[in-house]
C-alpha cells in the first residue's frame, strides 16, 4: 500500500535518496536509540562517532517514550527513547510518544526542519507506512519540515 500524502504533507515530509548526514548543518537530526545509549549497530554508530556525548545522554535519565537532546554547534541532535534496552524492539507507541516529546521540543526551542532516517524501520522492525503515518499525524499542526534520508 502506498503512502499518499496531501499537498501539505508534502511539504512537511519528504523522502530523499541520499546520505543523512549530508543535509544541511543547520537541520535538526532524529534517530532512534534505548534507555542505556549503547547505539552499537546500525545508523546509532555513525551518530555516536560524529556527536559523542554518550554519558550526556545518559546523564538526562530518559525513559521509553521520551527524548534526549545534545546541542552541537546549530543544531540539536534528538535520540528518540523507543525501547528500555538495546536488545528490545520498539512499539509504535513508544515511537509516537518519543516523537510528541521531540516536537515539543522544538516547537519551544524554534526547530523549523528536521533530518532522520527511517526511523524505526531497519534494524528495530518497524514498517515504515506506520512510522510516516505516526510523523504525519505528530508534526500535522506545526511548521516543521521533516526530511527522511534513505541509501
Amino acid at each position: 500500500m502506498a503512502t499518499h500524502f496531501s499537498k501539505d504533507q508534502e511539504e512537511r515530509i519528504r523522502c530523499v535518496k541520499g546520505d543523512l548526514f549530508s543535509c544541511p548543518g543547520t537541520d535538526a537530526l532524529a534517530h532512534c536509540i534505548s534507555e542505556d545509549c549503547r547505539m552499537g549497530a546500525g545508523i546509532a554508530v555513525l551518530f555516536k562517532k560524529k556527536f559523542g556525548g554518550v554519558q550526556e545522554l545518559l546523564d538526562q535519565k530518559k525513559k521509553t517514550g521520551e527524548v534526549a537532546v545534545l546541542q552541537r554547534d546549530e543544531r540539536y541532535i534528538y535520540y528518540l527513547i523507543t525501547k528500555q534496552k538495546v536488545s528490545h524492539k520498539p512499539t509504535y507507541e513508544s515511537m509516537q510518544k518519543s516523537l510528541e516529546a521531540m516536537k515539543a521540543h522544538c516547537l519551544n526551542n524554534g526547530v523549523t526542519d528536521i533530518s532522520m532516517p527511517r526511523i524505526g524501520c531497519g534494524l528495530d522492525g518497524l514498517q515504515w507506512e506506520k512510522v510516516s503515518a505516526i510523523l504525519e499525524e505528530v508534526f500535522e499542526n506545526t511548521d516543521i519540515k521533516i526530511t527522511v534520508y534513505s541509501l
